[in-house]
């Protein structure tokens, strides 16, 4: 779902976008927001602003998604770092992360799909 929600959005992008996306409790959609713009290969995210949003929203729990405009969803050492970073600070405060979700060209990986959450 998180997929089709957001392929067309990154479709065009030339740099990479990072969304954070908070859940209500019963895992309902209450929005998006970037919470970083990268370059062409990188994204500096924090977990401050994932979980800001988060707050602010009320959130039960979050998906963050980004894109690689590469096109290969493969995710990098990097994208396994924050991620597990993300759901540290989550436990923390009680907002959960339930997937990263890293798009490509007609492609995507769900680091809760393939285990790696």
């Amino acid at each position: 779902e998180v997929y089709d929600a957001f392929r067309e959005r990154f479709a065009t992008l030339d740099r990479e976008e990072f969304l954070v996306v908070p859940l209500g409790g019963k895992n309902q959609i209450l929005g998006f927001h970037v919470v970083s713009v990268g370059t062409l290969t990188a994204s500096l995210v924090h977990p401050r602003e994932v979980y800001k949003i988060a707050l602010l929203a009320n959130a039960a729990a979050v998906i963050v998604v980004h894109n690689h405009p590469s096109g290969d969803p493969t995710p990098s050492a990097e994208d396994v770092a924050i991620t597990r970073r993300l759901r540290e600070a989550g436990q923390l405060l009680s907002v959960s992360l339930l997937d990263h979700v890293v798009i490509g060209d007609e492609r995507y990986i769900s680091f809760a799909d393939d285990g790696i959450l």
